[in-house]
């Protein structure tokens, strides 16, 4: 690494890399709710059937989310411990791996897209539209696995800020996409479900393009043949830390789509309100987000130089930002900012009423989902990956679940049942995350594995 790398590393901190983060995250969520602001315009069943449609792309995320996890993981550990071809052959690595992945995906998508969205028990009213925009989407997912694995690696060496700018140009994109399709202004057809799918597409197109342009120049990434051919040992590291990490999302998400059908058994109208009301949640965990992902940055560059108690101490210390941010901003919503926002997707004042009685869950919900987003990103960046994966099999499936069905389901208590068994899984899976962060167990079983001389830093 040359000084001025060196300088660069010694400048990274926490608020620098964690506000751009945060405002990319904003305009991911902006755009979102856009789609979905616009479409309530156009019908609620085209805003449940995409909303259920995004259910299973997500859960197709999740997939290209295991590389890209390990690839910010393992590439920051290059960079914190100074070798800086090492994180460019991880990162050529990451990129192949997570395209191949990506084509595979979106094939198995497209066949058996219908069979996918029955089993979730979407009602046959919303198959034509759900069915409409998941063939589309589900066409070009492997652009979404690329585009997650070049972020990834861009973030891992600073670049936080230019993928902002990037989102920035999606966003415009999408919403001017967005307007065309549904209002069809100039005399344009109106394309509705289909136009809003095709716009995803275009959006994510050009923020490829547009990052890859960004590794060549700002990274210096080499575009050789070299540098894109998988090496054993990065793709053993990659894999390593990324398919736990990817293990527990996936349970994350199999246990969202499990809720999704109990909804879906309580009615359109509770299914409607949770999509109003996640969309409004999303913004609440935002900062967290970023916290933990700035933080998952820094923990790993410091395990890779060697700097322990310093990557101990930034754990806690950004849980504790995570965690008062989470509150504050959920107060907001819930007694300032939730009725008038919810009133800009409907005017159904049952869903609003329903809307604000899960803001007020949400405050105390997103401070136990900060302990998960924060601590699990450190211990994913130390190397300790499976333990995340072992609680959230038991939380998600022994506790949330069951408990959502029995006060949901079973005593009737519907949306707000549902979302009370989210809340004690977030709050149980944080507090063991917690104990497992403090005991330190990681610095004698993982940290010694990363550092080992003659053996790559990033195969813990």
């Amino acid at each position: 690494m040359n000084p001025k790398q060196q300088e660069q590393t010694k400048k990274l901190t926490l608020f620098a890399l964690t506000w751009p983060i945060f405002i990319e995250l904003l305009l991911h969520m902006l755009m979102g709710n856009a789609d979905t602001f616009m479409l309530s315009q156009y019908s609620d069943e085209a805003v449940a059937a995409v909303g259920v449609s995004n259910q299973l792309t997500t859960m197709i995320n999740i997939m290209f989310n295991f590389v890209a996890a390990g690839t910010t993981v393992v590439v920051s550990r290059y960079i914190g411990a100074g070798k800086l071809d090492q994180a460019h052959r991880a990162a050529g690595t990451s990129i192949v791996m997570n395209m191949v992945i990506g084509l595979t995906l979106s094939v198995v998508l497209v066949l058996i897209s219908e069979q996918a969205l029955r089993i979730i028990g979407i009602e046959e009213s919303l198959m034509g539209y759900a069915k409409e925009y998941l063939v589309i989407t589900g066409s070009f997912m492997f652009v979404q696995a690329i585009l997650l694995t070049v972020s990834a690696v861009l973030k891992s060496h600073g670049f936080t800020r230019n993928t902002m700018y990037i989102t920035m140009g999606m966003n415009v994109v999408n919403v001017f996409g967005n307007y065309v399709a549904i209002f069809g202004p100039f005399g344009l057809p109106v394309l509705g479900v289909t136009g809003v799918a095709i716009t995803t597409v275009i959006s994510r197109l050009f923020g490829l393009s547009v990052m890859v342009w960004l590794l060549y120049r700002k990274v210096r990434l080499p575009f050789t043949r070299e540098i894109f051919r998988p090496v054993k040992n990065h793709a053993f590291s990659l894999l390593k830390i990324g398919v736990p990490a990817a293990g527990e999302n996936l349970s994350y998400n199999l246990m969202n789509i499990t809720m999704t059908t109990f909804i879906a058994m309580i009615g359109t109208t509770a299914l409607v309100t949770r999509i109003y009301s996640m969309n409004l949640m999303q913004f609440i965990m935002l900062l967290s987000i970023a916290v933990s992902q700035g933080t998952q940055i820094m923990v790993a560059r410091m395990i890779g130089a060697g700097q322990i108690d310093a990557a101990y101490r930034r754990g806690l210390n950004s849980l504790y930002i995570g965690m008062a941010s989470s509150f504050l901003m959920a107060l907001l919503f819930r007694f300032i900012a939730g009725e008038p926002l919810l009133g800009i997707f409907t005017d159904d004042r049952d869903v609003i009423a329903l809307g604000l009685s899960l803001l007020t869950i949400s405050i105390l919900l997103e401070p136990g989902r900060a302990f998960n987003l924060i601590l699990i990103a450190s211990l994913r960046a130390v190397g300790d990956v499976r333990f995340p994966v072992y609680m959230a099999i038991f939380s998600m499936w022994g506790i949330c679940i069951p408990l959502g069905y029995l006060l949901g389901i079973h005593f009737g208590y519907g949306l707000v049942g549902i979302f009370i068994g989210f809340l004690v899984d977030e709050w149980v899976r944080g507090l063991c995350m917690l104990w497992r962060w403090r005991r330190r167990k990681w610095q004698l079983d993982f940290v010694p594995q990363i550092n080992q001389p003659g053996k790559p830093s990033a195969q813990a």
